[in-house]
């Protein structure tokens, strides 16, 4: 089943959260829009889901983690994150592979825009977080996370972009970025992995991501 970005009617702002149904129904990311258990509750039933099975963080910036107390009060779901939160329920280390969905996915550690940070590579889906994006303020055809802020790193940042290409199969066709819109090599000009390789190019420019800032 498709990816449903359960955050798409956020007045505020809020990442992308995901909701995968399929054999380990899974959220990607909880977001920070108020009611946003309503929504995935909602869509679990118009899918005749059983429940939610687990929440898979990115990483734990508050875009991010903001609404998963609610989330994790109405559907008790796993969490699973990489740095420890009083929700984690399992630790990810790179190389684990996850069920996102019916999809196995590697856990690749993208640490740059936030240490904790980790992408999520399947077959054929890419949960790229806030690693790199699709379209943004910046770029609007293949961008990167900032890297301007406390803690941040661009030079970790484009270390975790080519690990990413390394592990990137070449059947992966849809880009699942945590801002943004979702990227789907059927739908533009480009692979998806021609997407990030033109994002890292950019990084590497090591100019400013946002120079009017």
């Amino acid at each position: 089943m498709e990816p449903i970005v359960v955050t798409a009617d956020a007045e505020e702002f809020t990442c992308n959260a995901y909701l995968v149904v399929g054999d380990a129904t899974t959220l990607v990311d909880a977001g920070t829009m108020p009611g946003v258990e309503n929504v995935v509750g909602e869509a679990l039933a118009e899918a005749d889901a059983d429940g939610l099975d687990r929440v898979v963080l990115t990483h734990q910036h508050r875009d991010h983690v903001g609404e998963l107390d609610a989330v994790v009060d109405r559907f008790d779901p796993k969490v699973l994150a990489y740095a420890d939160h009083p929700h984690r329920d399992v630790a990810l280390e790179d190389g684990d592979e996850v069920l996102v969905g019916g999809e196995a996915c590697e856990v690749v550690h993208t640490p740059g825009h936030a240490d904790d940070h980790v992408s999520l590579v399947g077959d054929e889906r890419l949960y790229s977080g806030d690693s790199v994006v699709y379209d943004d303020g910046a770029f609007s055809d293949g961008s990167f996370g900032r890297t301007d802020m406390a803690g941040q790193s661009r030079e970790r940042l484009i270390e975790s972009l080519h690990d990413v290409l390394d592990r990137l199969p070449d059947s992966v066709a849809a880009m699942f970025p945590g801002h943004g819109g979702v990227y789907r090599a059927a739908d533009g000009p480009d692979t998806v992995r021609e997407v990030i390789e033109r994002a890292t190019e950019r990084a590497e420019r090591r100019e400013p991501k946002y120079p009017d800032e």
